[in-house]
């Protein structure tokens, strides 16, 4: 009967599984016979990759899934309710488990999904997925170990016999398959140990509730007077953490979100308030630049439609005290103070460019020479000090390299992990492209200010 089954035409696969099924007599050798054999025609069939042709299953391949599921049940739960673990059970247990791992490879490595929704109960190739998984737990394999002990030279089911020359691919493809089928399509997802952290709902209903009530207000039109108030200063501080603290990446580019419609609800004394206090405590460089971001878009907008006393003139200056500054001097870390260094620059270069010398609206041409005390001088030697420091540490990486030894790295003060020289160098290389972009930043600041000031000098002198 197995020579007519696996001559049998891939039409009549479903059909053939029904009468394998009443199979009795050397049940474990005719199981795995027939489980092979039948795989062996399911492999045949065209598999579907349109939620049309998946309907249509005009080849019968999803039939064949199905009905081969219904075969293998019986043999599956007497596996279940055998407690003795016989040899014959063990040798059962093999066969479905090479069953499984063939037909993770084949159909479902290459099978498509129909998306999901509501009706995924009615994607046949989903549910045989689902059900091969079930079979790998219900014989005492679940797929978490199996995907976590995959790799180790000593697997669980290294005693399989497939096929020599196809055992290494055999087995990559099906646990690929099933990493796939858990992590991706979610298939017994649920299976998975998870620790639920309920903070991160909470977050989310907070900023929803932020939001539902920001909008109900009319932009510059929240009275500075209300951050005098703990709760209203607390708000823009508690967005600062889940910016940069929050794990969940959508929550924190909600935070982001918020605190720019918190910023845009704020009369114009509220935000230059906001701004200095959020430069003074939020120790966050990437933050720090988002405020000197604020602080331009109001800057260009007191500049171009109605004047503000806030963003011009001395209480600018006070302002920028804030912004044109290295906080450590020419030692400060320039490389975990990149964003900040880069948005203070664009912001001088921006105010170079908008505001005349004769005009001064801003300020900033009678404060240059604290600006470049402070924040240009110190900018220059510390840079030179950086890129010096990341040169030497490159060559001495490249060096290490030659010797193909793992090493560490001291930079800003704090250690490295080992690494190898490969990725060290990575990481230099980068440091020193940053270096490079505020070294080219800075000098196109340095220029306009000169062209500036010898453009005013020559006018003045006409």
């Amino acid at each position: 009967m197995f020579s007519i089954l696996d001559e049998a035409a891939s039409s009549n696969s479903s059909v053939s599984v029904l009468v394998i099924q009443k199979l009795r007599n050397n049940k474990v050798y005719s199981v795995g016979l027939a489980l092979s054999t039948l795989w062996s025609q399911l492999s045949l069939l065209p598999v579907p990759y349109s939620k049309e042709q998946i309907r249509a299953d005009d080849y019968g391949l999803c039939q064949c899934c199905k009905a081969l599921i219904e075969f293998t049940k019986p043999f599956v739960e007497d596996v279940i309710d055998n407690k003795e673990n016989s040899m014959e059970n063990e040798k059962l247990k093999d066969e479905i488990l090479k069953f499984c791992f063939r037909s993770l490879k084949c159909p479902l490595l290459t099978a498509q999904f129909l998306e999901q929704s509501d009706d995924t109960g009615d994607d046949p190739l989903r549910c045989f997925a689902s059900e091969i998984i079930g079979f790998l737990s219900a014989i005492g394999h679940p797929f978490l170990k199996m995907i976590f002990n995959h790799g180790r030279k000593k697997k669980t089911w290294d005693y399989l016999e497939f096929e020599e020359e196809e055992e290494d691919k055999q087995l990559s493809d099906s646990m690929a398959s099933l990493a796939y089928l858990v992590f991706v399509q979610g298939i017994s997802i649920d299976q998975l140990p998870m620790v639920l952290r309920t903070e991160e709902s909470v977050f989310s209903k907070g900023l929803d509730l932020l939001e539902n009530g920001l909008l109900r207000i009319e932009d510059n039109r929240l009275l500075h007077q209300y951050l005098e108030i703990k709760s209203f200063l607390t708000v823009p501080q508690g967005l600062v953490k889940v910016m940069t603290l929050c794990p969940t990446e959508t929550l924190r580019k909600k935070g982001l979100a918020m605190l720019q419609l918190y910023i845009n609800k704020l009369d114009p004394q509220g935000k230059y308030t906001l701004f200095r206090c959020l430069l003074n405590t939020s120790n966050h460089s990437g933050v720090e630049a988002f405020i000197i971001q604020n602080i331009k878009n109001q800057i260009d907008m007191s500049l171009k439609r109605t004047y503000n006393k806030w963003f011009t003139g001395p209480q600018l200056i006070s302002l920028l005290d804030l912004v044109l500054f290295l906080p450590e001097g020419a030692e400060t870390d320039l490389l975990q103070n990149s964003d900040r260094i880069m948005a203070s620059l664009n912001l001088l270069r921006y105010l170079v460019i908008k505001d005349n010398e004769n005009d001064n609206q801003t300020g900033l041409w009678t404060e240059l020479e604290k600006i470049e005390n402070n924040f240009l001088k110190p900018l220059h030697t510390g840079l030179n000090m950086s890129k010096a420091h990341y040169e030497a540490e490159i060559k001495n990486s490249q060096e290490v390299q030659k010797s193909k030894d793992l090493c560490s790295l001291t930079v800003g003060r704090e250690e490295i992990p080992n690494m190898p020289p490969e990725m060290q160098l990575k990481v230099l290389h980068s440091a020193l492209f940053t270096f490079d972009l505020i070294e080219s930043v800075l000098a196109r600041v340095e220029e306009l200010i000169e062209i500036k000031t010898k453009s005013t000098s020559e006018e003045n002198k006409g």
